[in-house]
């Protein structure tokens, strides 16, 4: 009897090695897969991972030496409409001389369950194509066919690069389920690597290691002196090593659900990140790589596209002397040689701490990527004798630099040091002043480099709160219609915001949209001030009426003071926020409004005054409101102190959003006398 429950259970597991192995191989999908309707474990899933797998290795090529390899396969479940851009996938990589890479895609096919059988359709040649992003990156695309709700999709490719150090970045997260995602290293016992982990949720690692040899083919001439012809004598030499394997597996990972006033979701998603620190060869000295961020910073300086390009003046000195003229504080040099940067040389829309065309021929031709334009700017700054450095920068979208490596940054910005801190510029935005940067720019802290070789972090983050202040004056007509004006008058980020928002935008275009946003009313008599003036308040105003601003209930009007400027929704919603606040920037909002009531009205009811203050200074809000006769005075504050706000203050915010809504919408009540 216990003999037979031994084999019964060998077969069970046998059976169920067979249906995993089958789930996890290429070309083996399931009717049971296309027949699936929602995802078991996430009903709102688009699309999911059901599996992918990869595998990055560096092994021996007889012609290029050590090379790195990337391969990797996956299948993806379509469920929904929305999830048919999983039929788009791309990968990016290196274009450049010297270190171009090359990426394949294969096995790529499209299943659907046809009148219960399986269809298959192959990915057409016409379904790849390639995007050139910069001289130094470039992405293949492909778009898969016949993809349908229910659709099952696979593919696989693979990554080839020259060069021997590299391993990708893998993510076991995205925005849709992953049911098994498995990422395999396979690196010689000469290559140190460190490997960085982010995210709340982690795979399980296995390690070994396994003995493996490179057989070398070696040619050799000889003779060919006199009557003797000359041969080639071709041997192997085999060459014995350790290689280190590691295997990262995840199993159910949930889908990155995005929330309100989240950075860039990407810092948080579960991955881990692979460092080259070392190449220590037999019988070779010790090759280190980036160890730490001095390291780091040290090597990108030297970077011919880098440094040196920051020691060019000859080009700009005879221009930047008439600039000058009479500019004799730190603050007039800093601001004239910003604006003639961001009015000479226009920004080509691409990214990178290195220069694409090299300072001087961007300042020739008018326009260069972000390391052109803020490499010129840096060194201009020296010219004029300010002490200005570059600032290497991770943006947004690049996400946050948690670990010292070279591919940490993609973007440089310019500071001048002064005895008041630092003065950070950014000549590639139309509307950035000092210290006012482009929103993108905006993502903790960056890496000052000095030409001494030292670095320090630098606080990106602004201190000093942007304002937004509305002076509004209404009046309420027996029927509940309201008439009113409206001064608006924005500073720093804020002002950037508006301007960004007016920009290249006909003035009837944006007051349409202006009226669709605050409740459908209608705008007249608007004026803008120091539209251009970008050192100043941005100050729009303009009249406006509304018919659907109240209710007129019972003869009574119910009318909430701020109208469309209130806040109606909490953002904050969640019961666990799982990443940080990340509003920005600190910021003031201030209303101040006055309200006359209709002839033959009076205030039944009106909003009781409070003060909300949060901890450690980190906000508050001020509601406050008297009558006078037949005239209401409110003022109302709101301001938040911090840029980003933990997870650990998480439900202090929350619930401070909630007292200031409930008071931003509640009414005041008028009836008749």
């Amino acid at each position: 009897m216990k003999f037979i429950k031994l084999f019964s259970l060998s077969i069970l597991l046998l059976f169920i090695s067979k249906v995993t192995a089958q789930e996890f191989k290429l070309g083996k999908v399931s009717i049971a897969e296309l027949e699936q309707k929602v995802h078991p474990k996430d009903s709102s899933a688009v699309a999911a991972v059901l599996y992918k797998k990869g595998k990055s290795r560096i092994e021996y090529d007889q012609n290029d030496g050590f090379i790195s390899l990337t391969e990797v396969e996956t299948r993806i479940k379509i469920y929904k409409k929305e999830g048919y851009d999983w039929a788009n996938q791309s990968v990016w990589y290196q274009n450049s001389d010297g270190t171009k890479e090359k990426v394949d895609f294969s096995d790529a096919v499209t299943y659907n369950l046809v009148n219960g059988k399986i269809e298959k359709t192959k990915l057409a040649s016409n379904g790849i194509f390639n995007e050139v992003i910069s001289k130094y990156r470039a992405v293949k695309k492909i778009t898969m066919p016949n993809v349908k709700e229910g659709s099952v999709i696979e593919f696989s490719y693979i990554i080839r690069s020259p060069r021997d150090g590299v391993i990708r970045e893998w993510d076991f997260q995205t925005s849709i389920p992953v049911n098994y995602s498995e990422f395999k290293t396979y690196i010689p016992e000469y290559y140190v690597f460190n490997p960085r982990q982010k995210g709340y949720i982690f795979p399980k690692v296995t390690a070994e290691r396994k003995n493996r040899s490179i057989l070398f083919t070696v040619k050799e001439r000889s003779g060919g002196g006199g009557f003797t012809a000359a041969r080639t004598d071709i041997s192997t030499e085999k060459f014995d090593y350790l290689e280190n394997q590691t295997t990262y597996t995840a199993i159910d990972f949930p889908a990155m659900k995005d929330e309100d006033f989240v950075n860039n979701i990407d810092n948080y998603t579960s991955s881990v990140q692979h460092e080259l620190a070392m190449i220590k060869w037999p019988n070779s000295p010790t090759k280190s790589f980036s160890t730490d961020w001095n390291s780091v910073v040290k090597t990108i300086y030297e970077y011919d596209d880098f440094g040196p390009e920051l020691n060019k003046t000859g080009y700009f000195e005879e221009d930047l002397k008439k600039i000058l003229v009479d500019k004799n504080t730190s603050d007039e040099k800093i601001l004239a040689i910003l604006n003639y940067v961001k009015t000479t040389v226009k920004w080509n829309d691409y990214y990178g701490y290195s220069c694409d065309n090299g300072v001087k021929k961007a300042y020739k031709e008018k326009t260069g990527n972000i390391a052109d334009i803020n490499l010129m700017l840096t060194a201009m700054l020296r010219y004029a004798g300010l002490t200005a450095n570059p600032v290497l920068v991770s943006t947004r979208s690049n996400g946050i630099a948690i670990s010292p490596n070279r591919t940490a940054f993609n973007y440089v910005i310019a500071a001048v040091e002064t005895p008041n801190g630092n003065v950070l510029l950014d000549a590639s935005a139309k509307f950035s002043t000092p210290n006012i940067l482009p929103f993108r720019v905006l993502n903790w802290y960056g890496r000052l480099i000095r030409k001494d070789g030292t670095s320090e972090e630098v606080d990106l983050m602004p201190k000093k709160a942007s304002g937004d202040t509305v002076f509004m004056t209404y009046n309420l007509d027996s029927e509940g219609k309201v008439t009113g004006k409206v001064r608006r008058q924005c500073t720093d980020y804020n002002a950037m915001i508006t301007r960004g928002n007016i920009d290249a935008v006909k003035e009837e275009e944006y007051l349409e949209k202006l009226e669709n946003k605050n409740d459908k009313i209608e705008i007249s008599d608007y004026t803008r001030t120091n539209e251009k003036e970008i050192l100043l308040p941005t100050i729009e105003t303009y009249s406006f009426t509304g018919n659907n601003l109240t209710e007129v209930i019972g003869g009574k009007i119910y009318v909430r003071p701020m109208l469309f400027f209130a806040n109606e929704k909490n953002p904050f919603k969640q019961d666990i926020r799982e990443y940080p606040v990340d509003f920005g920037f600190p910021f003031v909002d201030k209303y101040n409004i006055t309200l006359q009531i209709p002839e033959g009205f009076t205030a039944e009811v009106l909003p009781q005054p409070v003060v909300y203050n949060m901890q450690d200074n980190l906000g508050s809000f001020k509601f406050n409101i008297m009558a006078n006769g037949n005239v209401l005075q409110i003022s109302i504050q709101h301001q938040i102190n911090e840029a980003i706000v933990s997870v650990e203050q998480y439900e202090m915010l929350k619930e401070y959003y909630k007292g200031m809504i409930a008071k931003e919408t509640d009414k005041i009540v008028l009836k008749r006398i």
